[in-house]
C-alpha cells in the first residue's frame, strides 16, 4: 500500500465521521461516535454503542452513518 492511499482514506474517515454522529456497525448496533483516534496503523471511531456499556473502537469501513 502506498502513502497517498493511506493519506487519501484517513482523510475520508475524518471528512466522513465527527463526534456526536449517529452510526450503525457492521452487525446492526446503533452507537453514537464519541471521539476518532489514530494509532500507529491508521485512524479509528471510537463509539458508544446503545445497547452495551463501553466505547469501542471502529474501522471507519465498519460504520455507516445514519440520519
Amino acid at each position: 500500500m502506498n502513502n497517498d492511499s493511506v493519506s487519501r482514506s484517513s482523510f475520508r474517515a475524518q471528512r466522513k465521521f465527527k463526534v456526536g454522529d449517529r452510526v450503525t456497525t457492521s452487525n446492526r448496533c446503533l452507537g453514537t461516535v464519541v471521539r476518532i483516534d489514530r494509532d500507529e496503523i491508521g485512524e479509528y471511531v471510537v463509539a458508544r454503542l446503545d445497547i452495551l456499556p463501553g466505547e469501542f473502537a471502529y474501522d471507519p469501513w465498519d460504520l455507516e452513518k445514519i440520519n
